[in-house]
């Protein structure tokens, strides 16, 4: 007879966001992982295609069972920098590669980063010619939509906006020649930062298009979100405009019940939604705001029933579990319904770690929730269920 503290790993424990493509030689714990299915999560240009390489060998391996990775491809708030906002323009992948970097790609370059970057990088020329060359974001979409079809229950992420971080500083000569070659390039590694931050305008054209895109797929997404909640609620509150739900009041209700009959489910659930608008919606259906860490105010707003986006909330030990974070997150978790609590390692090796992680994760929020712990695992293996099928 098994201990009531024992962690249930039989009930499923699902991780709603990761990173172990960052560190490619841990992909192949991942079989021998306690955690059922890890959903995985593209940043950059460095890492989408290995997230989908990852999912399609770890997939293939267990055909019959749950899936080991649900992958997602998208384009971190991080690395927008790189991203050339071109929505009106339709770009050729074949002849930009076979494109050399004349003047005018130089002069080009140096506009973009100093349109999209403050303070101004325009004079300093040594990280000017560090940073690449910048990817249209037609491309991006482009990329990222092939992806999702040949993915049917992928994601959109992570993407999101932060106001709070600044890039790397330029690589030095040592540092390049010391770097970890088992860490997926593209990623800070420990360089100092530099002054420079990513306009916040910028990071929400980006944050819009990808999704739009989701919206277009009928994909779920993961937000990443630092200083930026607000931010990031008026984006999905202008995607939804005209799609709001209709909510009707308790005597509403009863008078149509009175006119019509005893209601059958359907047709309650009917009358909790407007009909469809006949134009493709741009926004996506289910929304993660990974590793939440605001105050409990921004959650009225997200949470509000007449959103057409059902948005969930994950937690994760490395950010929410901390001595700091636990002044507030217990708050923030007990004001949520128990169907949008997410999990989460938010770790960029797999293994051993990442379980530990999780069941630390897992156990946190069922005490702070007051549930019986196979319960509560049961409750989080559902939810997951519920945000990546819909």
């Amino acid at each position: 007879m098994s201990s009531s503290n024992e962690f249930p790993w039989d009930i499923g424990v699902y991780d709603a966001h990761c990173h172990p493509t960052d560190t490619m030689a841990s992909i192949a714990s991942i079989p021998h992982m306690k955690a059922r299915t890890l959903t995985v999560m593209g940043t950059r240009g460095e890492d989408q295609e290995l997230v989908q390489q990852t999912a399609q060998s770890l997939n293939a391996q267990n055909p019959l069972q749950e899936d080991r990775i649900i992958p997602c491809f998208g384009w971190h708030p991080w690395f927008s920098h790189q991203i050339l906002i071109d929505n009106t323009k339709t770009t050729d992948s074949a002849s930009q590669d076979a494109q050399t970097e004349t003047e005018t790609d130089i002069d080009a370059k140096k506009k973009h980063y100093t349109a999209v970057l403050a303070p101004s990088v325009a004079e300093d020329e040594e990280f000017l010619n560090f940073l690449p060359t910048p990817i249209p974001v037609s491309q991006l979409i482009a990329g990222t939509r092939k992806r999702l079809e040949s993915h049917p229950h992928a994601l959109v992420g992570e993407i999101g906006l932060d106001k709070s971080f600044r890039l790397p500083g330029a690589w030095t000569v040592k540092e390049l020649g010391s770097r970890d070659e088992q860490i997926t390039p593209g990623s800070r590694e420990g360089r100092p930062l530099s002054p420079y931050k990513v306009k916040l305008e910028h990071q929400k054209a980006l944050l819009k298009s990808q999704l739009q895109l989701a919206g277009e797929m009928q994909r779920a997404v993961s937000v990443h979100s630092v200083q930026a909640h607000g931010a990031v609620f008026d984006i999905l509150k202008e995607l939804w405009a005209g799609h709001e739900k209709v909510i009707l009041s308790r005597r509403q209700r009863e008078r149509r019940q009175d006119a019509e009959g005893a209601l059958s489910e359907d047709e309650e659930d009917e009358q909790e939604a407007s009909l469809k608008d006949p134009k493709p919606v741009q926004f996506p259906p289910r929304i993660c705001m990974h590793s939440y860490s605001g105050p409990v105010e921004p959650i009225r707003q997200f949470m509000n029933k007449k959103n057409p986006s059902d948005v969930y909330f994950s937690f994760s030990a490395v950010i929410n579990f901390t001595e700091a974070g636990l002044r507030k997150v217990g708050d923030v978790i007990n004001i949520l319904p128990e169907d949008r609590i997410l999990i989460e390692s938010d770790l960029h090796t797999a293994g051993t770690q990442m379980d530990e992680l999780l069941e630390e994760a897992a156990r946190q929020v069922c005490e702070l929730r007051g549930w019986e712990l196979r319960k509560g695992v049961q409750q989080l293996a559902d939810n997951w269920k519920r945000f990546i099928f819909g």
